[in-house]
């Protein structure tokens, strides 16, 4: 049984699982799925397309699946498609997809602080963090357990790899390739992200492994293709797989590392000297 408060607007051809809570003011369009044991807080806009799954807690003043902002919208049919146990907070903005029959994804488990926004098309896996002011424009891709810190800006088309973390008022304009620490504007590598792969239970080894094709990578003063073949001869767990192909399917490129004769840091915001521009 759902629990829905009289003040909620609920269109046509909508579809709710049970034990639904469903909070003052709520406006919930046409066509809209919903699956069971979800919480929408007061005045959460759900709009028309919009599939949700179970166990998500949506915030006051949420807004999933409104019209995306592209001046190429046509006004065809287009989706926004959540899966279970989101925690979506307050006044997160997480637009349909532009192009007739697309869709913006969001996986499982994520966090989605306050005022964090996802354009049309977004692509966001399950685990991970987005905090808040965290704004990802059209088209942007986030992989599993990633965490984009507060105030971080997100290029249309940019990718941010699996386990990877962007520090805050960070400027992404190129690919962040996974398990690597990423800061500054622009945005260049700084290191590995030691802490999230620890948290992850990624076993030793493993980690020894992505901090050598880190240093191959970005410390070594190698081509990005020499790269990427040292690191498929010497490094051979799944883990570094997901790390190879991230880089060889990059269209827009990697984010540049610092200069090798800068300390390294973990955080900053300074302005860096590039290495291995792409």
């Amino acid at each position: 049984m759902n629990t829905i408060h009289p003040s909620v607007t609920i269109g046509k051809n909508v579809q709710l699982g049970g034990g639904n809570d469903i909070g003052p003011g709520c406006v919930i369009e046409d066509g809209v799925i919903i699956g069971s044991r979800n919480k929408l807080w007061m005045n959460v806009y759900i709009g028309p397309g919009t599939t949700i799954g179970d166990g998500n807690q949506i915030h006051m003043g949420a807004v999933i699946g409104h019209l995306p902002q592209d001046l190429t919208f046509s006004g065809g049919a287009s989706f926004t498609k959540i899966g279970h146990r989101n925690t979506i907070r307050e006044y997160v903005t997480i637009h349909r997809g532009t192009k007739e029959e697309s869709a913006t994804v969001v996986g499982d488990d994520n966090f989605l602080m306050a005022n964090a926004h996802l354009g049309h098309n977004c692509q966001v896996g399950s685990r991970t963090i987005l905090t808040n002011l965290a704004t990802l424009a059209g088209y942007c891709e986030v992989h599993d357990g990633a965490v984009i810190s507060g105030m971080v800006v997100i290029h249309q088309f940019t990718r941010i790899g699996q386990l990877a973390m962007v520090s805050g008022l960070s400027a992404v304009n190129k690919d962040v390739p996974p398990y690597l620490l990423c800061g500054g504007r622009p945005a260049v590598i700084q290191g590995i992200n030691a802490v999230g792969l620890r948290r992850a239970g990624l076993a030793p080894p493993v980690r020894e492994e992505i901090k050598r094709a880190y240093r191959l990578l970005y410390r070594e003063s190698l081509s990005v293709s020499h790269a990427m073949k040292a690191i498929e001869q010497e490094c051979k767990s799944t883990q570094l797989k997901v790390l190879i192909d991230f880089v060889k399917s990059s269209t827009r490129g990697i984010s540049a590392g610092i200069s090798s004769a800068e300390p390294q840091e973990e955080e900053t915001i300074l302005p860096r000297k590039p290495k291995n521009i792409l």
